[in-house]
């Protein structure tokens, strides 16, 4: 079977597991691409809400592809079309480290990577989704228009200037002179600020059910959209329109089809929404399965966790995120230990099997100090209830927040702090890290330019290993750009090139 017959099969198979398909005959289609493979993107809430708004247009249609799990070429699932057959080819982009699977899609695509390389005739390449939040300047060698922050009012201005008839150079003229599209060959690598629709369009939900995702089966709706907190690494801290923007419980609920049995409130504070038992209760009562994206360790209470409980729950997951009190209070992150206590008493006492916590190691000022505390707070947890697991992720300093800027941590002293805290623990939780090298090379890209673009381009030209992106990054030059960031020195950049892990991570 050939590479195409195989891709064609497997994406008829997977739109047979699939519930709630838009198909349309339409003057416009777009090819709308996540940068990884189908079950991650139909996990995406995001994606998903461009792809009903697209076909609310009239007129126009979106056909998804998503990064192929093998060899093949990206094939759209609706249309079975390779990508650059579409006069537009639009990207839903998370975070820095799939830039790679968009190389990937467009080469395979035939489309060249550059869009200084791409002639009148390739499709006008684009790309939004929640980087843009942060920093999407590495995109910008890469894309004709990117579409900055909430796309919901950003989509009808765009099929509109594509259908007009005009060339796409006058296209990308004319929307990038707009609010919410940033032209980077005409504008440069200042990205605008990012699009705010109204509240009206909320909540975002899912359009297509499938087993085959992250979260199978499940239903996706929001709950609120931003966050009222002020942690100061976060990039939805206080984010658009002010703040967090509940949804009615009544918008929420009756937006849930009825064939949907699982049910994911998403947001980044889901539980801080006022009413937040009653929208619970109300999935629970009509006797679906609940999950909930962020649960707020201060929100807590009886009542909650047992509709939880009675929703399926079997894992309760809070963040705490700074490894000690005064690292919390640092970041203003509004959990104490108090509250963490609390949590575990409740899963406890509801039969929860697990307590999961969510945090970072790396922090500016961390010391190993407040690694013990952390240890010696967890065997309390511990004491409490059988079974702690703490997800730990080195901190990334994001762009458009408090601490953009602040340095890694560095890969060697992140692995220390693992192993003292595992000491520290002996045995009374798991400990379940993400790659501190991955981090730094996330950090790299959070932190950099349209270089460090060019650099993740070259990088995975040369295989992609970590060894590749050091290589890249130093033959690049790149340098972290934030206000606080921390210049490397040329011993530095040596050292990168010759390739020891901890030369400057």
């Amino acid at each position: 079977m050939s590479g195409r017959s195989e891709t064609l099969a497997a994406n008829r198979a997977l739109l047979h597991d699939e519930q709630g398909t838009l198909r349309k005959e339409a003057e416009l289609r777009i090819a709308l691409v996540y940068p990884s493979p189908y079950r991650v993107a139909m996990s995406s809430l995001g994606y998903q809400t461009v792809y009903r708004a697209l076909h609310g247009i009239e007129g126009v249609a979106a056909d998804r592809a998503m990064l192929p799990d093998g060899e093949g070429a990206p094939l759209t699932l609706e249309s079975e079309r390779p990508l650059g057959t579409y006069p537009v080819v639009a990207f839903s982009v998370a975070y820095e480290l799939e830039l790679p699977g968009l190389f990937t899609c467009l080469e395979r695509a035939g489309i060249p990577v550059l869009a200084a390389e791409r002639g009148p005739d390739h499709p006008l390449v684009i790309a939004g989704g929640p980087l843009t939040f942060s920093n999407p300047v590495p995109l910008f060698p890469f894309c004709d228009l990117v579409l900055m922050g909430e796309a919901e009012e950003l989509l009808r201005p765009l099929c509109d200037a594509i259908r007009s008839g005009r060339d796409k150079r006058s296209v990308i003229e004319e929307l990038g002179a707009l609010p919410g599209f940033h032209a980077p060959a005409l504008a440069g690598d200042k990205p605008p600020p990012v699009a705010q629709c109204a509240d009206e369009l909320l909540p975002a939900r899912s359009q297509i059910l499938t087993p085959n995702t992250e979260l199978s089966s499940m239903f996706l709706t929001e709950a609120a959209r931003g966050c009222s907190r002020g942690c100061t690494y976060c990039v939805m801290r206080r984010s658009t329109n002010g703040g967090m923007r509940p949804v009615p419980p009544e918008r929420i609920l009756g937006g849930i089809p009825e064939h949907a049995k699982r049910v994911g409130l998403v947001g980044a504070a889901v539980t801080d929404h006022p009413r937040i038992v009653d929208i619970v209760r109300g999935i629970v009562e009509g006797g679906r399965e609940v999950g909930i994206s962020s649960l707020r360790a201060d929100r807590l209470n009886d009542d909650l966790v047992g509709l939880l409980r009675a929703g399926g729950y079997r894992t309760l997951t809070v963040a705490s995120d700074g490894a000690s009190e005064r690292l919390r209070a640092f970041i203003e992150r509004k959990t104490y230990e108090r509250h963490l206590l609390a949590a575990a008493t409740l899963a406890k006492r509801h039969g929860l099997g697990t307590l999961k916590v969510y945090m970072m190691v790396g922090l500016p000022g961390e010391e190993d100090a407040d690694i013990d505390e952390l240890a010696r707070f967890t065997r309390e947890l511990a004491d409490i209830h059988p079974r702690v697991a703490l997800g730990i992720a080195p901190f990334v300093a994001k762009r458009n927040t408090p601490l953009d800027g602040e340095p890694f941590d560095g890969i060697a002293r992140v692995e220390h702090k693992l192993r003292r805290l595992r000491q520290g623990l002996a045995g009374r939780a798991v400990v379940r890290p993400t790659s501190a090298r991955w981090a730094w090379v996330e950090y790299m890209l959070a932190q950099g330019d349209a270089d460090a673009g060019l650099a993740a381009m070259d990088a995975w030209r040369a295989g992609g290993s970590f060894a590749a992106w050091k290589r890249a990054f130093a033959d690049r030059g790149v340098q972290p750009t934030g206000p606080r960031a921390r210049v490397l020195s040329s011993r530095e950049i040596v050292a990168l090139r010759r390739g020891p892990a901890t030369a400057s991570a």
